[in-house]
């Protein structure tokens, strides 16, 4: 069975409709030059609103330890989501923290992939999502790679699948990778940062009739 993580969610009304709509992870982003940011404040008013059974993510941008902790503690985060952080990095805040962490890996040829073996045992979850142009933000771009591009590859550790999805292409997507996680942001907005609850329930639907 595949599940879903709704990231970027800025809103009482979108995170609600992630959760009503069956997500089993809810994303809040941590990283200021991203539409999608949230203060502290912010995201601990909406992770107060998440079910025990759905999981609540922060998603970061190469952060220090001093950021990153004040994140976990305001949003009672579940998981961690590093993207530009070295494998070491992982591990280290990993172990620190105490919680699971995702690694994402940008993906745009195979060879892009090798590097999915120094996350063994690093990272919980690899998150393979497209690779972004240089100088653009990490993620959240409405992006997609070749999925063909994971055919056959022998993944070193549990993952999920993220890059320009919405509820059009997750079946498609889900088909041929057998993702067993389908992560959407962009895909599920009206103009950057702002979320739609009617995207955000045809896109869930989409997932759970695949």
């Amino acid at each position: 069975m595949t599940t879903a993580k709704i990231c970027g969610l800025s809103t009482i009304e979108t995170l609600d409709a992630a959760i009503a709509g069956g997500a089993s992870h809810v994303g809040f982003v941590f990283y200021p030059p991203s539409p999608r940011h949230l203060s502290f404040d912010r995201a601990a008013a909406l992770a107060a609103r998440v079910p025990a059974h759905v999981k609540r993510v922060g998603v970061f941008v190469d952060p220090d330890d001093q950021f990153i902790g004040g994140a976990l503690s305001a949003a009672r985060l579940d998981v961690i989501q590093l993207h530009k952080a070295a494998p070491r990095r992982v591990s280290q805040l990993r172990t620190a923290l105490g919680v699971e962490a995702w690694s994402a890996l940008p993906v745009k040829t195979r060879a892009d992939l090798d590097s999915a073996a120094s996350l063994a045992g690093a990272a919980d979850r690899i998150l393979y999502d497209a690779k972004t142009p240089e100088g653009s933000l990490p993620g959240g771009m409405g992006v997609r790679f070749d999925w063909g591009l994971l055919d056959g590859f022998r993944h070193p550790q549990a993952w999920a699948l993220s890059g320009g999805l919405d509820a059009g292409n997750v079946a498609e997507a889900i088909r041929q990778t057998g993702a067993s996680i389908i992560d959407a942001s962009s895909g599920l907005e009206t103009e950057a940062g702002v979320k739609n609850v009617d995207k955000i329930a045809a896109f869930l639907q989409a997932v759970a009739a695949s």
